[in-house]
């Protein structure tokens, strides 16, 4: 008899799919030949951090790189795969990352408070920081850093599909590039290494 596939492998395999598609097409309307040049990816933001203060990223991380991710904390794979393989890099990597700090931004306002995001990044490296706010703000941020993310019913509730780069911004608060946690850790070492050499 053929044996059974896993329901839950399937949808791992399909997330993944979906990460990829949406890599490619991020990566082609960047870097395409005929695209617009001149546009502007990311830029100063303000939101709640998971400690319950009002931070603003371009004051923050004025002259120094840093990161962005967009996520959620009910995420089933791709946030906290994620999430650990970055802290495994920064592990790494030691002493060169002290300053560096990557902002997880939630794409679930319905559900994800400070102290959830807190909850849930303790888990991580303390150099990701958690970041909340209004469904406006989360849109306006999202917009900005031409992610996407949009809520998708289950038989129970919802889940959320959304991008899944970490978006890597120089010390002048340029986009530098993007670390998919496809790369291998040598290569994704490189990487931040070349960021925070620039």
């Amino acid at each position: 008899m053929p044996q059974a596939i896993n329901p839950l492998k399937i949808i791992r395999i399909v997330a993944w799919v979906l990460v990829a598609v949406i890599a490619s097409a991020f990566l082609y309307l960047q870097y395409a030949p005929n695209a617009p040049r001149g546009a502007v990816i990311g830029g100063p933001f303000t939101m709640t951090t998971m400690n319950g203060e009002k931070l603003d990223v371009g004051v923050a991380e004025k002259g120094k790189p840093y990161g962005v991710f967009f996520g959620f904390t009910q995420c089933p794979d791709v946030c906290p795969t994620t999430m650990f393989e970055l802290s495994q890099t920064f592990k790494k990597m030691g002493t060169a990352v002290n300053n560096f700090r990557v902002y997880f931004v939630s794409v679930d306002p319905e559900r994800d408070t400070p102290q959830l995001l807190k909850d849930y990044l303790s888990a991580f490296d303390p150099r990701i920081i958690g970041m909340s706010g209004t469904a406006d703000e989360v849109a306006a941020v999202a917009k900005a850093h031409r992610a996407f993310y949009r809520k998708v019913p289950t038989p129970s509730s919802y889940t959320m599909d959304h991008t899944a780069q970490v978006y890597l911004f120089d010390k002048t608060g340029d986009l530098f590039g993007t670390l998919d946690m496809q790369e291998n850790e040598d290569a994704r070492v490189k990487k931040l290494t070349r960021l925070l050499g620039k």
